[in-house]
């Protein structure tokens, strides 16, 4: 059982509109051994993972997928399953798999939905050796490995703040982008995105995290604001220290002067050792100690979200009951058992540890690690009460005064936090604190949000919403204008139409295409752009204001889609298609499936805009979510005018012009003729190009005059649209530049120039070594029928063949062709073209 390749396809796919891992697996002797055949592989997998019995599978029931091992399956659909459950164990869970078996006997594509790339990698090559194992009857220590999974889900999930802030965005139709391996997320596209950087936001001034973070200028400035703060000072040893406790008044607090999460901090000191052993501590890591009065009271938590208090907790310290039987250090690991305890932020909560700092707590209560407290005694491993030593939370939103909120909500906007943890100590909240002696301690940026998401005790409180809220006005999900556009043939050109008409409205218009990728006129990248990758980078950048992404095949398949969503999808046409027989799409049937990826991600409210004379187009309108907008030269063409009478839009020519039409409503825009593109309206498919874009702007809400004015201002020349059916004149000769590079695109080619008046025609071809043979024959026996010379060349794209194949399979096409004359084979596509400038006779068109 080998793994050919595995692919994460990180965007809407052929699988799914989410994220899947595509693996290509070979099951090599296993491939005629279903699970019923092979002795006690059933039990060993129900005992290993019974939590399985949970899948539903094709049953449609609890215990569906048991219910097929004892029927008997293939083992790629039981390695689908057991690796959905061993990240669903390993704390992620998901849910949606499929295995489908390819032309080769015993090679399976098996889809598998994933939160986190590297954990779904993890769990599926653990899942490999797990199937092994059980088909082998060897010992597999299924606990061991899920440990396994789980450190690495700690390692590489989001924590459950930024987690939480993530899923809230989710539910509002808000999109994201995690932005590195940590904490930093995107949220939104272009011009309209956020970030944040788990509960730091891009508006979290540097200036107000600075203040924060000094602790003594913190309580100035709130003392200054009128907010009650303990008395303390800075100090600079241990036994400053002690003289500065004895000036404020014992008990008293030692913390670092810029520390966070808990750390260094020591409170209710009341010796001189207790202060001493707490300063050198504190001073290991930090250079700046400060000492202030203990106040009486629990320690809270106050979540300030903008201007509105979201949550508040009471802090415990970590602590442990004793038993009687138990030693302090044995307590302490059974309470580590908790399966919400774990060693970092990644959890709930966080484990205990025994370090210098408890067992100076331990000495004070007269204790120590080995210690066994009587039953029912209270032993603290730690005087302060944040969640990051060991404490654990209660949460007490619904008790908290009025006046008690108002001075978190101060303390927040005197330090000028958008996003602020406010700690307070106070005998009890329900109360203000200018009557109880409470005080506001510190106040934290960058909160943690585990002790308000899940609490000890109390109920959760919904943070991740209340900050969405603020980094979002309602309605706004984040999103800017998006148009997808794929194709057989025409995506470059229509793409490139589409962005100029949005240059209209939108100040900086994101575009990528097989040109590279574009900024207005400005070009940041070179090459072929057409992919995901690119279409991120695109959403990424702030500065873009709306995005037109053409969308090609590959990419589709190689990693899904760049985005979640778009408002319009145009699909040219899949006609003869391309690059058939390439990653299992062999037919074309196949190929318009992976083209309506984007189709299946149109927004309810948006469009997608098909070619209605395609038989593989047309259809895909019962799969978009949104509108459809029909487009076909012929305004009788079947589906169009069915289309039509059901009230739907529509787009084509009449009398020379091209209309909209929604029903009965007509919308002249302009002749075909003031296109550009379609060179007086003489270029067939440059018309269904214009007619794509005119309904990609109509659906995006663009008016009648800007869609009219994008048409008749998109030039055919080199620096707009640069090898898309250029004309130029080179002395006496015709020269047109075109793009075309498989059937589909030479017949339309072919189609166009029977109409000019040259009689000699000379050609230039060649294309790129990934297509099949028959399909090179094909253009080979065109480019004979219709060519009095034809000029073959091979260049870099050989993409697995070798030097010369691509050429013979052209000449083999050729042998039969009706009109050529002359026939010469070149390495390189530029001493191909001057050479052909070279032979060029007056009048002839090449």
């Amino acid at each position: 059982m080998e793994f050919r390749r595995v692919r994460a396809l990180r965007g809407p796919n052929v699988w799914a509109n989410f994220p899947v891992l595509e693996a290509l697996v070979d099951l090599g002797p296993w491939k005629d051994s279903p699970s019923d055949e092979l002795p006690g592989f059933n039990e060993r997998l129900m005992r290993w993972l019974p939590s399985m019995i949970e899948h539903r599978c094709s049953v449609g029931e609890r215990g569906g997928f048991f219910e097929r091992l004892r029927r008997g399956t293939y083992q790629a659909h039981i390695l689908e399953h057991v690796t959905l459950e061993l990240q669903t164990l390993a704390g992620t869970e998901v849910g949606f798999g499929r295995a489908r078996e390819t032309d080769e006997e015993g090679v399976y594509r098996v889809a598998i939905e994933y939160e986190e790339e590297d954990l779904a990698r993890a769990a599926l090559e653990t899942g490999r050796r797990l199937c092994l194992a059980a088909i082998e009857d060897r010992p597999f220590d299924v606990q061991d490995e899920i440990a396994k999974l789980r450190i690495v889900a700690q390692r590489v999930c989001l924590g459950p703040s930024t987690r939480s802030i993530v899923r809230a965005a989710q539910a509002r139709g808000v999109p994201f982008f995690r932005l590195n391996d940590g904490s930093l997320v995107q949220l939104g596209y272009g011009a309209r995105q956020r970030r944040i950087l788990a509960a730091e936001t891009d508006r979290t001034g540097a200036i107000a995290e600075s203040i924060a973070q000094d602790k003594e200028l913190t309580k100035s400035l709130l003392r200054a604001g009128g907010i009650p703060v303990p008395d303390g000072r800075q100090v600079t040893s241990a036994a400053d220290a002690w003289t500065a406790a004895c000036d404020i008044g014992l008990p008293v607090v030692v913390k670092p002067k810029d520390g966070s999460q808990g750390r260094g901090v020591a409170t209710n000191l009341r010796t001189l050792e207790q202060v001493q052993k707490a300063y050198q501590a504190a001073s290991e890591n930090w250079s700046r100690i400060v000492v202030e009065r203990h106040a009486p009271g629990d320690d809270y938590r106050m979540l300030v979200v903008g201007d509105r208090l979201i949550a508040a907790a009471r802090r415990e310290p970590a602590k442990v009951i004793g038993d009687g039987v138990h030693t302090v250090a044995q307590l302490v690991e059974i309470v580590n058992c908790d399966p919400r305890r774990g060693d970092d932020h990644a959890t709930s909560l966080s484990k205990i540890y025994l370090d210098e700092l408890a067992r100076d707590v331990l000495d004070a209560q007269g204790l120590h690690a080995d210690s066994v407290p009587e039953t029912g005694r209270t032993v603290l491993i730690r005087r302060n009460a944040n969640l990051s030593t060991g404490g654990t939370a209660v949460d007490v939103t619904d008790w908290v005064h009025p006046e008690v909120a108002a001075r978190a909500i101060e303390a927040a906007r005197i330090v000028g936090l958008d996003i602020a943890g406010v700690d307070i100590v106070a005998t009890d909240v329900s109360r203000p604190l200018e009557e109880q002696g409470g005080v506001i301690v510190e106040v934290n940026a960058a909160p943690g949000l585990r002790m308000h998401l899940d609490p000890s005790q109390g109920q959760p409180r919904p943070v991740g919403e209340a900050i969405v809220r603020l980094l979002f006005a309602p309605g706004d999900e984040g999103r800017i204008p998006l148009v997808a556009v794929t194709g057989t043939n025409g995506k470059t050109t229509t793409a490139r139409l589409i962005a100029h008409c949005f240059r209209q409205v939108h100040p900086t218009v994101g575009l990528t295409c097989t040109d590279g990728i574009f900024l207005n006129d400005r070009r940041i990248d070179t090459g072929d752009c057409a992919g995901p990758l690119s279409a991120r980078n695109v959403l990424t950048n702030p500065l873009v204001d709306a995005a037109v992404f053409e969308t090609a095949r590959g990419g589709i398949l190689r990693a899904g889609l760049g985005f979640d969503r778009c408002d319009v999808a145009v699909v040219t046409n899949i006609g003869e298609g391309d690059h058939l027989g390439i990653d299992g799409v062999d037919s074309l049937e196949k190929l318009a499936k992976v083209k309506r990826t984007i189709v299946d991600v149109v927004a309810p409210k948006g469009y997608a805009v098909l070619n209605a004379a395609d038989p593989h187009v047309a259809p895909m309108s019962e799969k978009c979510p949104g509108g459809t907008i029909f487009f076909c030269r012929d305004e009788q063409q079947a589906a169009l005018a069915a289309h039509r009478e059901r009230g739907g839009r529509a787009t084509f020519v009449r009398e020379g012009e091209i209309v909209l039409a929604q029903g009965a409503q007509i919308w002249p825009l302009c002749r075909v003729a003031d296109v550009p593109i379609t060179r007086g309206g003489g270029v067939a498919f440059m018309v269904d190009n214009a007619l794509a874009a005119a309904g990609a702007a109509w659906g995006s809400g663009l008016s009648l005059d800007l869609i009219r004015r994008g048409l008749t201002t998109f030039g055919n020349d080199f620096s707009q649209l640069p090898g898309r059916f250029n004309m130029l004149r080179v002395g006496d000769a015709t020269i047109i530049v075109d793009y075309g590079h498989n059937y589909s695109a030479l017949e339309a080619l072919v189609e166009t120039i029977a109409h000019l008046p040259n009689q000699r025609r000379t050609v230039v071809y060649s294309a790129a070594g990934d297509r099949r043979d028959e399909d090179m024959i094909r253009q080979g026996r065109l480019l004979g029928d219709e060519f009095d010379r034809v000029i073959l060349y091979e260049d870099h794209y050989l993409r697995g063949r070798a030097s010369g194949e691509i050429i013979a399979l052209f000449r083999q096409g050729l042998r039969d062709g009706r009109r050529v004359a002359e026939t010469y084979e070149l390495r390189g596509s530029l001493l191909a073209v001057e050479s052909a400038l070279e032979m060029a006779q007056p009048g002839e068109l090449l």
